[in-house]
């Protein structure tokens, strides 16, 4: 094997990123990448290369006296090749900068039979080779976007004084209500029919053990997967998705969602400012109404709604809807939706739902028949956030705790946070791969996640 014409330490290596933002030419550039298109010209050939740092490709020329020029049919479509150049101006239009070529060496050939030698593919066909989307534009862009509001997450969570809790994955109880669980079987421990001695199920929520926390530490979060073991097809739901988790002390119904709506601003603000280049893609090729969207999500306050006037707007609204729409019953998507596409025309709070429908743990309000929860819903994908006041008063919830028929010895340990220095305290849960869709305007929750995991299918 021949030894590569670059050695680490010569040269420093640049990204794609980079180069096309230079203020100025410069010689002796050193690029990875992989080939997106390869153009011939007789005398010369242009590669358009990207190594994933960004949307754009950059344009390699190759001059037709190089040897590179005469392998021209190896630097096929998705093959891996090192380029060493000058990066000089461009006398063509639609870029600044190309990268005039030295040598070029294949780190990786790619055959004819690539799946993804077209320009465009359908989401279905890209779901049967999750393995391989990512190098499209459409998933590039999804992920580094994906990445950047991760980070964002965090960044707003340590500059309003949040600490950052990792909760159980594995965990003995279920967040009444989130959904159903997937259990967690190993080979028995010490003659013990079960590995823990009791069984074991995949995380529904943090929400619980980060309860325990919040009233040690007054404001914590977790940002982390969680599980739902339900036989559901919907294109907004997965058996695997990734939960962001706030719960503070000392605050109600109204201080969760001031926090929701400013989390909401500011992920927005992040995505607009700092996401221009890749959120122009899905500007113009997935929704071309979504910067306006997020435009009216930044700048609006939210409207605040109870769920007693939810279900009075939605029967006056002459609407016929799938669904039936009476109070006592829970909301559907196609409720959530009309009320902030339609009556508000932008997000909306629900709050104050009926105790029925509702989770053991959320506040009794002083009428008897509600609790003090709250749902932002949002244009285009319904429920984004869901969150609580959460019952802070023993008796409350230990009397909760006997109507829904909940194991003392399971939930004794939650019940028991409230003898010692019990305190009001509010959270919420937001499913990240909802906001991806929001800001996005991707419609399916299977195209947001990397390899997403749905009833009947786990292929990877």
């Amino acid at each position: 094997m021949e030894k590569p014409f670059f050695k680490k330490g010569e040269t420093k290596k640049s990204s794609v990123k980079e180069l096309l933002a230079s203020s100025r030419a410069i010689e002796g550039v050193f690029v990875q990448g992989w080939v997106r298109t390869a153009r011939d010209h007789k005398d010369f050939a242009f590669l358009e290369v990207n190594d994933g740092s960004c949307l754009k490709n950059l344009q390699v020329l190759v001059d037709g006296g190089l040897p590179a020029y005469g392998a021209l049919a190896d630097f096929s479509t998705g093959s891996a090749i090192s380029i060493l150049g000058d990066l000089v101006e461009s006398p063509g239009k639609g870029q600044k900068w190309e990268l005039k070529a030295k040598e070029i060496e294949l780190v990786g050939s790619c055959p004819p039979d690539y799946p993804l030698q077209k320009k465009r593919h359908s989401d279905e066909f890209l779901r049967t080779i999750a393995h391989l989307r990512p190098r499209t534009n459409k998933y590039g862009a999804l992920l580094r976007i994906r990445s950047q509001l991760a980070q964002a997450v965090h960044s707003f969570f340590c500059d309003e004084g949040f600490f950052l809790v990792s909760t159980p994955i594995l965990t003995a109880s279920d967040c009444e209500g989130a959904g159903d669980l997937f259990s967690v079987s190993a080979p028995a421990h010490e003659n013990k029919e079960e590995f823990f001695g009791k069984k074991a199920f995949l995380t529904v929520s943090g929400q619980l053990a980060l309860e325990t926390h919040a009233l040690a530490l007054g404001k914590v979060y977790t940002f982390g997967p969680t599980f739902r073991a339900e036989n559901s097809h919907t294109a907004r739901h997965a058996a695997e998705f990734w939960m962001i988790e706030p719960e503070m002390a000392f605050a109600d119904l109204a201080d969760d969602m001031d926090l929701a709506e400013k989390f909401v601003k500011y992920l927005v603000g992040h995505l607009l400012n700092f996401c221009q280049e890749d959120m122009e893609l899905f500007f113009a090729f997935v929704d071309k109404s979504l910067q306006e969207a997020l435009n009216a999500i930044a700048d609006k306050t939210f409207e605040r709604i109870t769920y007693t006037k939810a279900i009075e707007i939605l029967q006056k609204s002459g609407k016929s809807f799938e669904h039936p729409v009476a109070w006592g019953l829970d909301l559907q998507t196609e409720h959530e939706r009309f009320l902030a596409e339609s009556f508000v025309q932008g997000p909306v709070f629900v709050c104050d739902y009926p105790t029925q429908i509702k989770p053991f743990y959320m506040r009794a309000n002083p009428d008897g028949k509600t609790v003090a929860a709250m749902d932002l819903l949002a244009p285009r994908v319904g429920e984004i956030i869901g969150g609580s006041q959460r019952e802070e008063r023993h008796d409350f919830l230990k009397a909760a705790m006997e109507r829904q028929k909940l194991s003392k010895e399971e939930y004794g340990w939650y019940l028991d946070t409230r003898l010692y220095g019990s305190a009001p305290h509010s959270g919420f849960g937001m499913g990240f791969e909802r906001f991806l869709m929001l800001a996005t305007g991707i419609t399916n929750i299977r195209d947001v996640i990397s390899f997403p995991r749905t009833p009947g299918s786990i292929a990877y």
